[in-house]
């Protein structure tokens, strides 16, 4: 992706909207992780909304507390948390109340060299299908929390981009316990969405 560099990066303004609506609006948008003097990252192809204290599913369901500070704070930040030894991407984004969107699956399109040094896989298709093999593909931990990737010092950002796709939804997946509305939402067709 050459011309990543007249991309332009989704300002605050971008997630300072409807949990859901910004879910669906990140499908088809560009995921830049600067590692050093490397770019690594794709289009991101599926995405999951959570919400706050009425989302028995969310980080935030029981309230404010130490681990999930950044859910309750300004949109546009980055939310790290563990789950099953693997950390979770995720970007706050809200109107009003408390709101996360997980990055679910990209399509991988830079730095593939060094996305699997960091995740070694077989088929390239399995490199970033899942969010905890995207975050070891992009050596995302916990360090990232609370980074606001509307900075242009952050080293993970969202770039603008226009794609032409059907999207997919369904309810989120591997939840004990799950609203009624689907909630996930994935770019239909691609081979990199999550199995």
């Amino acid at each position: 992706m050459e011309n990543c560099e007249v991309m332009s990066v989704l300002g605050k303004e971008f997630y300072e909207r409807d949990t859901e609506t910004v879910a669906k609006d990140l499908l088809g948008k560009i995921l830049v992780r600067r590692l050093g003097d490397g770019l690594l990252g794709g289009i991101i192809v599926e995405t999951e909304a959570y919400f706050g204290a009425d989302d028995p599913a969310s980080r935030a369901f029981h309230g404010r507390k130490r681990y999930n500070l950044v859910m309750f704070g300004e949109p546009g930040h980055l939310f790290i948390y563990n789950v099953h030894h693997y950390w979770m991407l995720n970007f706050i984004a809200h109107d009003d109340g408390v709101g996360g969107i997980l990055i679910r699956a990209i399509e991988p399109t830079m730095g593939l060299k060094t996305m699997k040094e960091n995740r070694p896989v077989k088929q390239d298709r399995n490199l970033t299908n899942g969010p905890g093999k995207l975050t070891l593909a992009l050596n995302v931990d916990k360090s990232l929390n609370g980074l606001s990737t509307t900075d242009d010092l952050c080293t993970v950002h969202v770039l603008n981009n226009e794609l032409d796709f059907d999207m997919g939804t369904s309810h989120r997946i591997g939840v004990t316990r799950d609203l009624p509305e689907e909630l996930r939402f994935y770019v239909k067709e691609n081979r990199f969405v999550s199995r």
